[in-house]
């Protein structure tokens, strides 16, 4: 059976490849030149990579981590040491850190709290660890229902002491949805808590060793198209034409560089772009229809990434780093990071500013200033000297609509990945699915299209896998 893909992400990629796996063939439209979506990556002119976001991946990735052990490629991942760092802004130039001991959770992650001597005091713990309980004791069913607090009004609900939110969750909620503890759901950050809680390894980080383009994506295509599917760049959908019941007659690919437009029929048809442009192809009989509609309480939201190469290391720190500051959100150095961007001698910093909506439109001179002056606070030894470290080149990465804006009440427009369509699906990490806007929840989202369609069109004996690796994150993650 043929089924029409629109959109060469993760959530498209995973569909696709389980679909192969399943016996049906897939046909992926990818409207740009790349592969990946929101993870899609570029070479400058002087070979160096750039990407769409700053991508690092958690042992709490159970069917991202299954996905790399399907395509045989685990040893792309790069496993770091288990700890969260957080910059101190009131000491310019230090950091905190969060160690996770090699012991059974939830009581790695609450010793790591318990150790750290920076950031909060022993009444400031124990107030935190009270509030918590509820999200942990009650499970994801309490935690689903906390959609309609933001994550500061149910902390100041739970009586948490209000520097846990400026230390800890500022910094979690720009890293995980790109907006700040006064926007961001409740629901979020308590589902990556009660997942760090529950996983032994759940927050441990690794890094890909290349780009996600090359290293992740191009192996998904390649495994696809071995299989007998198909993906293709440049091939934008234009139209979802409909047959007078309502359901999908043909996709048309708008006709790039004077090339006319050309008409993709197939058995099944998916969705895996971004809840902003489905909203824009939506027929116009499919508007009126309620699921259809509550898409409309749903957006993306803007992210800003950048790439900065200095003249000189800058640090040797090979991790995710939490900047805590009012501009920035994450990054890390990714010539220490990742192995392909090595640079013994140089930095090359990977930054996301958020939350960017005041920033999306500003000049990319005004932006790379901004995160210099933010930059001189983190790395205070480097640029309040009288040989400061320069700025060789940078490249900057919007992204106007990115994964939902996850602010209080979303979680009831969210839809799920089968449609009142009988020939139609969604895929996205917008859609339901328990891990929310983030590369597992794409790829979650794609497998349970792909199981869907698997199920509604049962023409072989083959089920999809949809059994998550839940154990150790790497083979070798326990000794790095």
């Amino acid at each position: 059976m043929r089924v029409a893909i629109a959109g060469a992400g993760l959530a498209g990629l995973s569909c696709a490849k389980y679909l192969t796996d399943v016996g049906h063939t897939p046909i992926v439209l990818e409207s740009r030149d790349v592969l990946g979506g929101l993870v899609a990556a570029w070479k400058d002119k002087d070979g160096d990579w750039y990407e769409t976001g700053l991508h690092a991946f958690f042992g709490a990735y159970p069917n991202m981590l299954q996905l790399f052990k399907e395509l045989d490629i685990e040893d792309r991942l790069q496993w770091k040491e288990h700890t969260l760092i957080f910059n101190q802004p009131e000491k310019p130039g230090t950091y905190s850190r969060f160690d996770v001991p090699d012991i059974p959770a939830p009581f790695n992650v609450i010793l790591s709290i318990l150790r750290n001597k920076d950031m909060l005091t022993w009444e400031q713990k124990i107030r935190f660890a009270i509030g918590l309980l509820p999200a942990v004791v009650r499970g994801q069913k309490y935690v689903e229902e906390m959609d309609k607090y933001s994550l500061l009004e149910w902390l100041r609900r739970q009586g948490v002491d209000e520097k846990v939110n400026t230390d800890i969750f500022i910094a979690a909620s720009k890293a995980l949805t790109f907006i700040n503890p006064d926007e961001v759901s409740a629901t979020i950050p308590l589902t990556a808590l009660n997942r760090f809680l529950q996983e032994r390894y759940g927050s441990k980080i690794a890094f890909l060793d290349g780009s996600p383009t090359e290293r992740m994506c191009q192996p998904l295509a390649d495994y696809i198209t071995q299989r007998g599917g198909e993906v293709r760049i440049n091939s934008p959908l234009k139209e979802i034409v409909l047959n007078e019941d309502g359901t999908v007659k043909h996709f048309v690919i708008r006709g790039l560089n004077g090339a006319p437009d050309e008409i993709l029929s197939a058995d099944v048809y998916v969705s895996a772009m971004s809840v902003d442009v489905v909203k824009v192809l939506l027929p116009k009989p499919w508007q009126q229809m309620e699921f259809f509609q509550k898409l409309e309480g749903l957006e993306g939201v803007p992210v800003i990434n950048l790439h900065l190469w200095f003249d000189r290391k800058l640090t040797d720190i090979d991790q995710l780093l939490f900047s805590r500051s009012d501009l920035l959100s994450v990054y890390a150095d990714m010539s220490n990071t990742c192995r392909e961007y090595a640079n013994p001698d140089r930095s090359m910093l990977e930054l996301v500013l958020a939350p960017a909506k005041d920033w999306i439109d500003r000049s990319e001179a005004d932006i790379v200033a901004a995160t210099m002056a933010e930059l001189k606070k983190l790395f205070p030894h480097h640029f309040d000297s009288d040989k400061p470290a320069k700025l060789l080149k940078y490249h900057i990465v919007k992204t106007p609509r990115s994964v939902y804006k996850a602010i209080p009440g979303r979680q009831q427009h969210r839809p799920t990945q089968t449609t009142p369509i009988s020939n139609f699906y969604l895929a996205g990490s917008y859609t339901m699915q328990r891990y929310l806007g983030s590369m597992e929840g794409a790829v979650l989202s794609g497998k349970l299209t792909a199981q869907a369609i698997a199920e509604a069109h049962p023409q072989t004996a083959k089920k999809v896998n949809t059994t998550p690796i839940t154990s150790q994150p790497a083979t070798n993650a326990a000794t790095v």
